[in-house]
This record gives structure tokens, sequence and C-alpha cells, in this order.
């Protein structure tokens, strides 16, 4: 398309796509908000007036500026390539956050205090420190992503959808299989299978429904199977109200009285979001649309900042997902269109009744198949000769992954594994101290265990000693395999990658002429930078 008519290009806003994108990634966001509502009232015991009238209206704000702003930004993307195929990143509250600020920040405060305003107002205030970090981190992202291999980038963005993403669901569905795998197989025929339902309704839609009818089927006949009752309806729409943003200004730096206690999370998860947001950029990059780094690091931010001065107190980010909502035909409008219907869920209290009557385990199939999509996509857009190095990005996740769930179990118990000891643990085969170090910052610690991987198998010492030095540095300020940031928080670590980088170097100045092409080893891919060193070395 040439220069003339990529200016008269005007692209469409909506698509027939957008559909089974919006079904898709609203459920998706659906989940999110009905999981947060429910720590929210339950877990933390805050008030309805509080969730209903000042949190959820103020996250709904943030959502709507967050996906216009992304469908914005690929309207302009189609405009300035002539493209009708662009699709507009995803976004949302971020999940792993979500658990972090209820349960991390404001839970304890809610136990010294007994105030649910106080711990409120302590979110607020690290969603504030963690909106800073992104804004200033915007600028120095391109460049983190311009020197990292791409299978280090979408290795440890897979190693969070393997375990992340998909295992909860799946665990769920199984948990209620006649629901969970009717629903993931017509996510299946749909999204993979290229099934067209009767009047094109969207796959998303029909297994919402199906999973619906199944639970209430259940229920009219006096099991329970899928959490429905009627009761429970009742309950929801005395939740019915209407209430808009008000600014919580005050409110948010009220919350810096708790600075000690926010630091320790906010710097590291700042840090994470950065990484995550730049990973799911060069995602979008794989699936064919090229996003400017900053400018979506910098507008989460941005929208995070807004969102907390409103009184929200989870952070925004790019989600996972990209190529799959891309895949079943999503453009431009399904992100802006979500972001509408979610405030007006959000300022409607209408939330609450969508929990009582929808299943949560109809939607879950969803996440999962996200989670397969991105998992499958590390290895697609990588050289095959990668493969191993985003094998051993996965792995700190994985740690990660056990980790939280072995705390959550001895948690229940009442106890923690200090307590029960590391040693009686090991003599079960639980290596808890492993875990531990291994995956904490484990989107770190994927991120520089893959990209050292990529540069030994292309023989570019020089490069893995640099990111050898790097998680040195990272592991001695804890922000890799390490739960809080500080002076010398993983020292064992960071001796091992220094060790790492002195002997990369080494190799370096010795030169590889004498290493044999390991047998099966493919050259390197067409245009991939990282391959030129091992090219001429093959010759």
């Amino acid at each position: 398309m040439d220069t003339t008519t990529k200016r008269d290009f005007k692209p469409r806003f909506w698509s027939p796509g957008d559909w089974n994108a919006l079904f898709g990634f609203g459920t998706n966001i659906l989940v999110n908000l009905l999981v947060l509502t429910g720590l929210l009232r339950f877990a933390l015991q805050m008030p309805d007036d509080l969730v209903f009238g000042r949190i959820l209206p103020a996250t709904g704000l943030m959502l709507c500026l967050s996906t216009v702003y992304y469908a914005w930004l690929a309207y302009k993307l189609a405009k300035e390539t002539g493209r009708d195929d662009v699709c507009a990143l995803p976004s949302g509250i971020g999940v792993a956050h979500m658990f972090i600020v209820i349960f991390v920040i404001m839970m304890p405060i809610m136990a010294r205090t007994g105030d649910p305003y106080a711990a409120w107002e302590a979110g607020l205030a690290w969603v504030f420190i963690q909106s800073i970090i992104l804004m200033l981190g915007g600028y120095i992202a391109p460049i983190i992503r311009r020197i990292t291999p791409r299978a280090a980038l979408l290795g440890t963005l897979a190693g969070v959808s393997v375990t992340f993403i998909s295992m909860r669901p799946a665990l769920e569905m199984y948990g209620a299989p006649l629901i969970g795998l009717t629903c993931f197989f017509i996510i299946l025929a749909g999204w993979f299978g290229n099934v067209r339902y009767p009047g094109g309704i969207p796959a998303g839609l029909v297994a919402i429904a199906v999973g619906t009818a199944i639970a209430w089927g259940a229920a009219a006949m006096g099991l329970e199977y899928g959490g429905m009752s009627v009761d429970a309806i009742g309950a929801a729409i005395a939740d019915f109200g209407f209430s808009v943003p008000i600014p919580a200004i005050g409110h948010t730096f009220s919350g810096f009285e708790y600075l000690g206690i926010l630091l320790v999370t906010a710097v590291p998860f700042g840090i994470y979001d950065l990484v995550e947001a730049m990973d799911n950029v060069e995602s979008a990059e794989a699936a064919g649309d090229s996003y400017p780094t900053h400018r979506v690091v910098v507008a989460d931010g941005v929208v995070s900042m807004i969102g907390c001065l409103m009184g929200n107190p989870f952070i925004n980010a790019v989600y996972i997902g990209h190529p799959g909502w891309k895949a079943m035909g999503g453009r431009i409008g399904y992100s802006a269109v979500t972001g509408i219907s979610v405030l007006i869920l959000c300022c409607f209290g209408i939330l609450s009744l969508m929990l009582a009557l929808i299943p949560v385990v109809a939607i879950l199939p969803i996440l999962l198949y996200i989670g397969m999509l991105i998992g499958a996509q590390a290895f697609r857009e990588s050289p095959g000769r990668h493969a191993p190095a985003i094998i051993l990005a996965l792995v700190p996740h994985l740690a990660a992954w056990a980790k939280t769930l072995i705390d959550g179990a001895l948690g229940a118990a009442g106890t923690s594994a200090h307590e029960v000891g590391l040693s009686e643990l090991a003599t079960v085969g639980v290596l808890y101290e492993g875990l531990e170090t291994l995956g904490g910052g484990a989107i770190l610690g994927g991120l520089v265990l893959g990209a050292i991987a990529v540069f030994v198998i292309e023989r570019d010492y020089l490069r893995a000693a640099a990111f050898s030095l790097a998680g040195c540095l990272l592991s001695f300020f804890g922000f890799m395999h390490g739960e809080a940031v500080g002076w010398a928080v993983s020292p064992g670590p960071a001796v091992a990658y220094a060790l790492l980088a002195i002997g990369a170097g080494l190799h370096a100045m010795r030169g590889t002429r004498e290493v044999p092409v390991p047998a099966g080893y493919e050259g390197p891919a067409e245009g991939d930078s990282t391959g030129d060193l091992a090219e001429q070395e093959a010759r």
C-alpha cells in the first residue's frame, strides 16, 4: 500500500471478529472483577459502601481509560500501516498484584488497625509508588527489549501463562467437570477448530450459556453443582445502586503512613510490571502488531495513577493474550467496548448479580485457552534451537507456583514452612528453600536465565556474561531470587551469577573455534542477530 493510500485509509472500529474477542476478553475482565469483589467483601470484610461505592467505580474508570487508550493506539497503528488486521492490546487489573495488595498489604494493615479505610489507603499508596516506577521505567524498557532475546522474553511470559494463568482454571474445571470440560470443548472447537455456531454466536458466549444452563439445571434438581441458588440472587439485587468515581487524593497520601511496609513489595513489583509489559509488547509484535514499548509502559503508569487517585487500589497492566484475541478475530472495537461496559457494570453494582447468575467455572476455560496460546507462542515465534532456553525460563515460575500452593496449604493449617521445619519438609521431597530462592522474582529470573541460555547456545559468551552480571546485581538487591528489596538479600545466587559471568567472559576471551557445532544445530534464523557469531564459527 503506497503512502497516499495509507493516508486515506480509515480503519474500521468494529469487525465481526470483535464479537468473539469482546465475549472472551470481557469475561476475562469479569472473572478478575468478580474475584477481587469477593476478596474485598469476604477475605477483608470490607463494608459494601466502600467496595461498591468507592473501589469498584474507580476500578471501572481505570479499566475504561486503559482499554479506550489501547483501542486508540490500535487505530493509530492501523492507519499508519494501512492494515485492517491490527488488534488492540488487552489490558486490565494485574492479577498477581491483586492478590499481593490484598493479602500482603491490605490484610496486615486491616489486622493491625481494624480499620478497612486504613487498609484501603495503604493499597492506594502502594499503587501510587508502582505507577511512578512504570512511568519512569517506560523510557528504559525499549533498551532492555532490544538487547534481550525473544526466547527469553516470551519464555518467561510462557512461564506466567502455564502456571498462574492456566493451572488454576484447569484445576477448577476438573472440580466441576460437567460444566468445565463441556465449556472447554466449546471453546476449543470454536477458537482452535474454527467451528461456527448457529447464527454466528461467539464461542465464548455459547460456552457461558451452556455452562450456566447446566449449573441451573442441576440446581433445579436439588443438586449442589456450580454454586447456584435463588437466595444468592436476592442478596445480589440488594447491592443495586449507582455510584460514580470520587477523587481520593487525600486517602492515597494518608496511606504513606505505612511506607516501610509498602516499599518491600512495591519496588520489585514495579520492576515486574515493567518487564511484563515489555514481554507482552514483544508477544504482540510476534503476532504482527508492533507497538511502541515506552508508550505502553508509561500509559500503564499514568492510568494506574489516575485510578489510585480516584480510589482504586489495583494496578493496571497490559495482559497476556494479544495473539489469542487476534486469532479469534479481535481488532480495535473489542477493547474500547469492553472498557465502557465494565465501567457501567462497576457503577451500577451489577457485578454481584452476575456472580450469582453465572457459574465462574463456565468462564474459566477462556483463561486456559489464553494460557495455551501464549505458551505455544514462545516456541512458535523463537528459533527451534532456543527451545531449551524457553524451558529454562519456565522453571522459576514453576517454583513460584509450587511455593504458593505450599504456603497456602500450610497457612490454612495455621502454620508455615519454617515452623514445620525445612529439614522435615525435605525428608518428604519438598525442597522448600530451593523453591523459595528459585521462585523469588520469577519473571526476572526466567528472563535472565533464558537470555543466558540463548547466548550460550549461540556461543555469544560476551552477552551471556553481561546477563550473568545482571543476574548477580538483581539477586544481590533482591529483585530476583528474593522476596524483598534490600542489601545482600540473596548473596548465594549473586556470587553464583558472578562466577557464571567470569566463566562466560573467559570463554569470550579465548574464542570458541575449538568448540564443535552441536549435533542438529540449525544455524541462525534469517535476520537473527544473535546467531551471527555462531554462523561465522560454523563456517
